[in-house]
């Protein structure tokens, strides 16, 4: 948890309102330092069903193959997630540690054990005393309460400067139903899946499958569609429940992703999953800058996103545009590297509404204090057009700076 808010935080949080079917509680159990808040808990007071999407790291944390394990139930009644321990290479220490936490909370909600979630974020390598959650779970369930959403937000951030909390609303099939987020990262994002870990819960009843497919299909676009610096987590988790309360309004159960009555629901639950990605990019450790990467024109779209990450991931794009530097030569580079087909003589960049770059050379009308003034805003959008095909793709990115290099100098300290 850094002591400096990120410059480019929200100048204001949205009002999370409480969801029918959840309540949350967080406390210190001194995970890592004594007297700080280091543990959320959901509780589901009736089966919530569930879905999922985790690391591809080949190192997963102990946490995240406990929910692998679990996710095939497809019912939820409590979500334990903690800060200052990853729980990740941890060997069987790490898998005692997560079957204890799950029996602990499993005893205190009064849930069997594959109906508990977990999730941990801190220092990989550091075995995780589980005995600390015992006592502390019971005392949580008691004061667990809808309105704590922020509160939650704030439990799990790690080197984050500020919690990220977002919600939607939407109807399915005339009944109103809502969606409400929250996520934390700053560092150590590349998700491949996700970001480190994110919580998403509607009142909207859902089969498992479907509620599995809308996210699966959401973290596309959205997760799947940032970086910081280029490191996939081992403990990167994000999970969507949903608590079928608004059944009791009318709601008639969806079972099929496919349904056209979800299509509301759908766009509401990309655009949490979007204002929540960007918000962990806005906290990128150490950003002083975004910037959205567009580009058009590749041979498909994966080819075009792969060429978007190029950009994204280049630490002398990063750099310069913490620079304020308006480098357009490290753009062709990175286009270059990318391993996806290019043509130097079709390529054309811009910074802004600022060609600086096409058919291979300097834009004509190349202005460099033109470029420059982009490159002073917070929000910098690049695009660049491959000439070669249809395929699009849009990633955000946050530039590096040197304060990225004291924090993760400093983590263990």
């Amino acid at each position: 948890m850094s002591g400096s808010v990120s410059p480019l935080a929200p100048k204001s949080f949205v009002s999370m309102p409480p969801l029918r079917g959840v309540r949350l509680a967080t406390a210190s159990a001194g995970i890592k330092y004594k007297n700080r808040t280091d543990v959320l808990l959901m509780v589901f007071d009736r089966p919530a069903t569930v879905a999922g999407v985790f690391t591809r790291s080949k190192c997963p944390s102990a946490p995240v193959d406990f929910c692998r394990a679990n996710l095939p139930h497809g019912s939820a009644r409590a979500v334990v997630v903690n800060s200052g321990n990853a729980n990740a290479f941890t060997g069987l220490k790490g898998r005692h540690a997560t079957a204890l936490t799950a029996k602990s909370a499993a005893a205190a909600v009064g849930c069997a054990e594959n109906e508990v979630y977990l999730a941990s974020t801190g220092v990989i390598g550091e075995p995780l005393d589980a005995t600390k959650f015992a006592g502390v779970l019971d005392r949580m369930q008691v004061e667990a309460t809808g309105d704590f959403w922020f509160e939650a937000a704030k439990a799990i951030m790690t080197t984050d400067t500020y919690p990220k909390v977002s919600t939607r609303s939407a109807e399915i099939g005339g009944v109103a139903v809502t969606i409400n987020g929250i996520a934390k990262g700053a560092g150590m994002i590349a998700p491949d899946m996700a970001t480190m870990l994110s919580f998403l819960v509607t009142d909207a009843d859902i089969a498992p499958a479907a509620l599995q497919a809308l996210l699966s299909d959401g973290v596309g676009p959205t997760f799947n569609s940032m970086t910081v610096d280029s490191d996939t987590s081992t403990s990167d988790t994000l999970m969507l429940f949903a608590t079928g309360a608004a059944a009791e309004d009318g709601q008639a159960r969806i079972e099929r992703a496919d349904d056209p009555r979800l299509a509301a629901f759908r766009a509401a639950l990309n655009e949490v999953l979007k204002d929540l990605s960007l918000q962990v990019v806005r906290d990128g450790e150490g950003a002083t800058k975004m910037l959205e990467i567009t580009v058009t024109g590749a041979e498909s779209d994966a080819a075009a996103k792969r060429i978007a990450l190029s950009i994204a991931n280049s630490p002398l794009v990063k750099t310069a545009a913490a620079g304020e530097d308006a480098n357009w030569g490290r753009i062709v580079m990175a286009v270059g590297k990318s391993g996806e087909m290019a043509d130097r003589d079709r390529l054309a960049i811009w910074f802004g509404d600022i060609r600086v770059a096409v058919n291979g050379e300097r834009d004509p009308d190349y202005s460099e204090a033109a470029a420059s003034d982009v490159m002073k805003a917070q929000d910098i959008p690049v695009k660049v057009d491959i000439g070669l095909g249809a395929g699009t793709a849009t990633v955000w990115t946050c530039d590096l700076t040197k304060e990225y290099v004291a924090i993760n100098g400093d983590y263990r300290s």
